[in-house]
C-alpha cells in the first residue's frame, strides 16, 4: 500500500516538474488551451437619469477575431508550431527553430531513466524516513534539471534546427512561412546556431559524467550516439526520415531510449538487459505516435518523394499501423511486468491503454489528418504516465 502511494505521489510530483519544465505530450492540452484564449474587456459605467448603468464595450467580432489569430499565431511561432506568426526578432527564430515543444518528451524520459534508476533521492521523502538528505535530494534535483537542459533545449533543439535545415525545401511546401524557407535567418545564422548547440550538449554531457564520478563517460557517448542519429536521420545521404520505418523508429528512440538511458546513467547503471529492453519496446509504441506527425505533412512528402508511412501504405494503412504498435508494444510491457511478479504494475499499464484505445477508435481511425493534434493530446498523457509507471517497478523491483 506504501508503495502505491508512493507511486501516485510520484507521479503527481514529476508531472508537476514536467509543466514546470515546459510529444510535448503531457503539456498538449494546456497548449491547445492556450491556442483557444479570447480577450475579454471591461466594463464602464455611464450614469443616466441619475442611475448608475453598466455598459460592457466590446469588440467588433472582427476585431476579436483578429486579436485572437495575432496571440495564436504569437505562441504558436514561440513553441515552434505549424502555424506560427512571422518574427524578426532573431532570438525569437532561433528559439521558434529549437521547437521547444518538442521538448517535453524528452524531459519526461529522462525523469523516467531517473525513477528506473531506482537511486533518485527527494529532498524530503514523507513516505520513507530513509530518504529525507537534503543535501542529497539538492544534488540530485540539480543533476536531473542539467541533464534535462542536455536532453531538451540543446540536444533537441540542434535536432530540430538540423532538420529544419535540411526540409527547407519541403518547408517551403507545407509551411513557407518558417524562418529558414522565409529567409527571415540567414545560412550563416543557422550553421552557427547548430553548432553551438551540438557542442554546447556534448559539453554538457562530459559535465555531467565528471560530476556523477562514470569511469566511462556514458552520457557523453549516448549523446554522441544521439546527435549522429539526429544528423543521419535529416540530413543526405542516408536520410532516414525517407524510409517511414526507419525514420520513425529513429525518431521514438531519440525521444524515448535515449533520454531514459541518460536519466539512468546518471543516476544508476545500465547494466541488465531489461534497462534496454523496456525502453526499446516503447520506442516502437514511439514510431507510431511519430506516424500521427507524417499526416499533416503527406502532400509535401509525396511531392518531395519522400517514404514516410502515410505516403507508402496510404492514409488508411498507416493509421492501423499506427495505433497496432502504440497498443501491442504496451500489451508487451504489462505481460512483462506480469511475468516478473509486477501484477500491480502490469494492471495500471492495461488500466492506462483502454483510453487510448478507445481515442483510437473515435479519432484516430475516423480521421487521422483532421484529428491529429486532438488524438494527440487526448491519448498521450496515458501514454507518457505508462511509461514513468514502467520505470517506477524497474527501480522499485528486486531483482534476483
Amino acid at each position: 500500500m506504501r508503495l502505491a502511494i508512493q507511486t501516485i505521489a510520484y507521479l503527481v510530483g514529476t508531472l508537476s516538474l514536467s509543466v514546470h519544465n515546459t510529444n510535448s505530450f503531457t503539456t498538449t492540452t494546456s497548449i491547445s488551451a492556450a491556442f483557444s484564449y479570447k480577450a475579454r474587456v471591461s466594463s464602464s459605467f455611464i450614469p443616466r437619469n441619475n442611475n448608475i448603468n453598466s455598459r460592457i464595450q466590446q469588440p467588433t467580432e472582427l476585431q476579436a477575431t483578429k486579436k485572437k489569430e495575432n496571440d495564436d499565431g504569437e505562441l504558436r511561432q514561440l513553441l515552434g508550431v505549424k502555424g506560427g506568426s512571422t518574427e524578426t526578432d532573431i532570438w525569437k527564430i532561433r528559439l521558434q527553430l529549437t521547437k521547444p515543444v518538442t521538448w517535453i518528451p524528452l524531459l519526461w524520459g529522462v525523469m523516467c531513466g531517473a525513477a528506473a534508476s531506482g537511486n533518485y533521492h527527494w529532498i524530503w521523502n514523507p513516505f520513507d524516513p530513509n530518504d529525507r538528505d537534503v543535501i542529497l535530494g539538492l544534488t540530485d534535483t540539480s543533476k536531473s534539471i542539467v541533464a534535462m537542459i542536455l536532453a531538451g533545449p540543446f540536444l533537441t533543439g540542434f535536432t530540430q534546427t538540423i532538420n529544419d535545415w535540411y526540409d527547407r525545401d519541403i518547408d517551403a511546401i507545407n509551411e513557407p512561412n518558417r524562418p529558414i524557407p522565409s529567409g527571415a535567418i540567414s545560412k550563416n545564422e543557422v550553421i552557427a546556431q547548430i553548432w553551438v548547440l551540438l557542442l554546447g550538449g556534448l559539453g554538457i554531457a562530459y559535465g555531467l559524467d565528471v560530476w556523477c564520478g562514470h569511469e566511462d563517460p556514458i552520457v557523453l557517448y549516448l549523446s554522441i550516439f544521439g546527435s549522429f542519429i539526429s544528423y543521419i536521420y535529416s540530413a543526405p545521404p542516408l536520410k532516414l526520415k525517407q524510409n517511414g520505418w526507419a525514420g520513425n523508429y529513429a525518431l521514438g528512440c531519440s525521444y524515448i531510449s535515449l533520454p531514459w538511458w541518460c536519466g539512468q546513467a546518471v543516476f544508476g547503471q545500465l547494466d541488465r538487459p531489461v534497462y534496454f529492453i523496456l525502453p526499446i519496446l516503447y520506442s516502437i509504441a514511439g514510431l507510431g505516435i511519430a506516424i500521427v506527425n507524417d499526416f499533416k505533412s503527406i502532400e509535401g512528402d509525396r511531392e518531395m518523394g519522400l517514404q514516410s508511412l502515410p505516403v507508402a501504405f496510404g492514409i488508411d494503412g498507416a493509421k492501423y499501423i499506427c495505433a497496432g504498435s502504440v497498443t501491442l508494444t504496451q500489451l508487451g510491457v504489462a505481460l512483462y511486468l506480469y511475468s516478473i511478479g509486477e501484477a500491480t504494475y502490469a494492471a495500471v499499464i492495461l488500466g492506462l491503454l483502454l483510453p487510448q484505445i478507445y481515442f483510437q477508435a473515435t479519432l484516430l481511425l475516423p480521421d487521422p489528418i483532421g484529428n491529429d493534434v486532438k488524438y494527440q493530446a487526448s491519448a498521450q498523457p496515458f501514454f507518457v504516465f505508462g511509461i514513468l509507471a514502467t520505470a517506477l517497478c524497474v527501480g522499485h523491483h528486486t531483482w534476483a
